[in-house]
């Protein structure tokens, strides 16, 4: 009889705020194909001669505005869902991180040892993008290949359009929307434009027109964009909000290309401009507080927009380890013990 376990996947932390982690963590993400698509060694050159020489410093000063005594904001946050998770379910609840510590290689060769050859493969990530759901699944696929025989994997896709998914998120964001605000800016991590061209296998639809996210094509099945619109569209309905005090932005936004619009950063000196000087602000690309959260928006966002003259600032905490997050997690274990055994095929990643 096949021996079952969940593995939790998430994007991962320096193991320090210093600068010589930060590096080495950097070299890792930015070193992902998938993370910067470029050949090989044009990201070699840009991550060596440019990205390494400057940024491990800025970071590792955002870093440690975060750092709490338990480590990273996301590592501490993670441990806490895969315990709050492992008692709730009848088999074993692992997490890993698609960089840095736990690596994915180690945690994958404890299960292994420990006969575990069934696993439930749960990326932390609510909508596509090749650099972030599909580099976590070509990571454990890769990894997992090392072994033999191999583990079987049932993947479970984005999320950003289930039920339990946005009760969850308007659960945990429903204190908030209670209180007195002028206007909610949903945050969303950005990404290159080119990532969402090269996700669309049509090579026709996405960014082809103003309207491609709400005109009904296959290519939304791979279509960040689509996907984070849908997600705020739902969760605009569940919470029942004004179309007029909601917006949606990018953060996160590296130079050299056109990356998705409009940028948060630039949102946030705007919206005090227009009135609306009480703001919102929620992160729904990420189920746990991170750096992007936690200083990007809570720290940097918040100064930002206070000193275009807006008068308060809420950050809505992520998902974290919200009961209604811990039920939906627990959920799709659940249904996943209970049903016929499956097996996903990478080959196309």
């Amino acid at each position: 009889m096949a021996k079952k376990a969940a593995l939790l996947v998430n994007l991962g932390s320096p193991d320090s705020p210093s600068v010589p982690d930060v590096r080495r963590y950097l070299r890792e993400f930015l070193g992902d194909e998938r993370v910067l698509d470029l050949s090989a060694p044009l990201r070699w050159l840009l991550l060596e001669g440019l990205i390494l020489r400057t940024r491990p410093k800025r970071s590792a000063h955002a870093y440690a505005k975060v750092w709490t005594p338990d480590g990273s904001p996301l590592i501490a946050t993670s441990r806490q869902v895969r315990e709050k998770l492992a008692a709730r379910t009848s088999v074993p609840v692992a997490l890993a991180m698609r960089y840095g510590q736990p690596a994915i290689a180690s945690v994958l060769a404890q299960l292994v040892a420990a006969g575990v050859d069934d696993i439930l493969l749960f990326p932390q990530y609510p909508h596509y993008a090749m650099s972030s759901w599909e580099t976590v699944v070509a990571k454990v696929f890769a990894e997992a290949k090392k072994f033999s025989p191999a583990p079987r994997f049932t993947v479970v896709p984005p999320f950003y359009a289930e039920a339990g998914y946005i009760d969850a998120l308007v659960a945990s964001a429903r204190p908030y929307l209670e209180k007195p605000y002028d206007h909610l800016l949903f945050s969303y991590h950005g990404l290159p434009v080119s990532h969402l061209r090269k996700a669309d296998s049509s090579r026709v639809h996405c960014m082809t027109a103003p309207d491609c996210c709400e005109t009904c094509s296959p290519a939304h099945a791979t279509c960040y964009r689509a996907q984070i619109f849908h997600t705020t569209r739902a969760f605009a309905a569940r919470a029942g909000l004004d179309p007029a005090r909601w917006s949606v932005s990018f953060q996160s936004r590296l130079a050299g290309e056109p990356w998705l619009e409009p940028y948060t950063d630039r949102e946030l000196e705007r919206l005090p401009r227009a009135g609306k000087k009480n703001l919102l602000v929620i992160t729904p690309a990420f189920t746990a507080d991170c750096l992007e959260t936690l200083e990007e928006i809570r720290i940097a966002g918040r100064e930002a927009f206070l000193t275009a003259g807006g008068e308060t600032f809420t950050h809505i905490p992520c998902l974290n380890d919200h009961p209604k997050f811990i039920d939906f997690l627990a959920g799709h274990i659940d249904a996943w013990i209970s049903g016929p055994p499956t097996r996903t095929n990478a080959s196309a990643l």
